[in-house]
């Protein structure tokens, strides 16, 4: 795949022009949007700047991130603290996702989304409230190996940087997790199957696939 520089503020534009066009597959009328990639490439960021781009553009947003679906620290260490396969395999309560987030959002759904169902931090429930996103309104999900649930998004990008990169951008105490996205690219291939590829090795100076 060819991939040309961009600027974070062009590429944030034309992501959020692409999502006005969405026309969710299942015929529902909130577009849903993934942004995967590992913490090291900051989905989080963003998904802060192409919820803003898309609130000036009109459309409601809520954001989800991944992380606030993991399951308790009970169930994601069974097997160890630093077991890159369970990280991989279960600390995702995707069954959560499904009924909080996608199911509601299907068409006949309710609409009423909840953004954030777990802190991992303090390994309790966050008590959010659930929001209402109305017709039009514009789902982001973010977070690491997004792809291979099946989640119904309708538009998908995928933030990605070397082995080399990653591992050197990933803090010393969370290297533990480079097999998993190792696994994830082999298994998933999530570069071709995004809509949108970014390569993030040098975050000062992406390119895209446009």
């Amino acid at each position: 795949m060819r991939l040309t520089p961009v600027t974070w503020e062009r590429l944030t534009d034309a992501v959020a022009d692409r999502v006005l066009d969405l026309t969710p597959d299942d015929g529902g009328e909130r577009p849903r949007v993934a942004l995967d990639g590992a913490p090291a490439t900051r989905p989080d960021v963003l998904g802060e700047a192409l919820a803003e781009a898309l609130r000036l553009r009109g459309r409601p947003v809520v954001r989800v991130q991944a992380r606030n679906y993991w399951r308790p620290a009970s169930q994601r260490y069974e097997l160890g603290r630093h077991d890159a396969d369970a990280y991989y395999e279960r600390w995702l309560d995707s069954g959560a996702l499904w009924r909080e987030v996608f199911d509601p959002l299907a068409p006949g759904g309710t609409g009423r989304v909840l953004p954030s169902r777990y802190d991992p931090a303090t390994d309790r429930a966050t008590r959010t409230a659930y929001e209402e996103l109305p017709p039009g309104g514009v789902l982001l999900l973010e977070g690491a190996l997004l792809q291979g649930y099946g989640f119904p998004v309708d538009l998908c990008v995928h933030l990605r940087m070397s082995e080399a990169a990653l591992a050197r951008r990933t803090p010393q105490d969370e290297r533990w997790t480079l097999p998993a996205y190792a696994r994830y690219e082999q298994e998933c291939a999530p570069g071709a199957t995004a809509d949108v590829l970014v390569h993030t090795d040098d975050p000062r100076h992406p390119a895209w696939s446009g």
